[in-house]
């Protein structure tokens, strides 16, 4: 889109070079896989009266059918806007994810007594946790890449030292280490606060690097320029890289927001009493493992989506001045 060409070339799904044999691809797919076999398949040749006796039949049929759909969702999308193509294809994806997880068989009745319970304790204690190893991690990863730029060897060398270590072990032996390895030395340190200081050490290690690139990436004749000017070098990191760096560091950083909402799932091996322990605990009461995983993949799901919502909104403010 920040690159349009000006050129008008024929849409890709509009080619029949290409839109046929996808079809085709489409329909030996299912074929092979035996789509006839599936629960969808098997309802699809009910309708028409296919007996269990014919699987071939049934394949056929229903490869038939999915690749007809197909072809004509295909041909009616693609006459719209690109703005309502993304949202009608967001839309159907979306439905057959949610087909997906209706065919599990799922206890509404029982997601519907704990979803209350799941919010507002696991989905707070999830926030709680995220927000602040988001801040912490954020001003960890400002300090580790002003380390990394500058020309004190003992800040270079802590810095590169800090993100060699949390970098290169898993998050889960963090935890660990930090929840059991700290009360060794005299330090009893509860659930909540060694999961967030984990996250929080371990992304800011990550989100060092990619603030020290995108610090790098403004040329150096901007610090220049600003020391030309008589600025101190605090403001001309502050008033005039740091404002250009953020086109650059958003994006990833956006990333590494959604994925550790995702990883504080992980504090729940410590007991944090989080959105996924709580899923875990609640589904073995009442042997409904799924109907709890489902609810809490969802929930996450829309976490990440206001997340990424965010980051759009932060990226074309800082996008203005590269925007024709």
């Amino acid at each position: 889109m920040h690159y349009a060409d000006n050129v008008d070339y024929p849409r890709l799904l509009s080619r029949p070079s290409v839109y046929g044999p996808g079809l085709g691809l489409l329909f030996g797919v299912l074929l092979y896989a035996q789509a006839g076999a599936t629960s969808l398949g098997q309802a699809l040749a009910g309708l028409f009266g296919l007996a269990e006796g014919s699987p071939l039949a049934a394949n056929l049929i229903v490869a038939l059918i999915v690749t007809a759909v197909v072809a004509v969702n295909v041909a009616v999308v693609m006459r719209l806007s690109l703005k309502h193509q993304v949202y009608v294809v967001w839309v159907e994806l979306a439905l057959l994810v949610l087909l997906f997880f209706y065919s599990f068989d799922l206890s509404f009745e029982f997601i519907r007594r704990k979803i209350g319970f799941l919010l507002t304790q696991g989905l707070v204690t999830t926030l709680y946790v995220s927000a602040i190893s988001i801040v912490i991690a954020s001003v960890l990863a400002m300090i580790g890449a002003v380390a990394k730029l500058s020309s004190n060897g003992i800040a270079l060398g802590i810095a590169n030292f800090y993100t060699s270590l949390f970098r290169g072990l898993p998050l889960l032996m963090q935890i660990y280490m930090i929840y059991l390895g700290l009360p060794q030395l005299g330090y009893v340190i509860n659930a909540v606060p060694a999961g967030i200081l984990a996250l929080s050490l371990c992304y800011g290690a990550y989100m060092t690097e990619i603030f020290r690139a995108g610090i790098e990436s403004i040329p150096k004749g901007q610090w220049e320029a600003s020391r030309a000017l008589g600025l101190k070098p605090r403001d001309t990191l502050t008033r005039i890289i740091l404002p250009q760096a953020m086109r650059i560091i958003i994006p990833p950083t956006g990333n590494q927001f959604i994925a550790m909402l995702k990883d504080s799932s992980l504090v729940s091996v410590v007991g944090v009493w989080e959105l996924m322990y709580l899923a875990r605990t609640q589904g073995q009461t009442e042997f409904r493992h799924v109907e709890m995983m489902i609810t809490a993949s969802l929930i996450y799901w829309i976490l990440s989506i206001v997340l990424e919502l965010i980051q759009a909104r932060i990226e074309r403010r800082f996008n203005k001045a590269h925007v024709r």
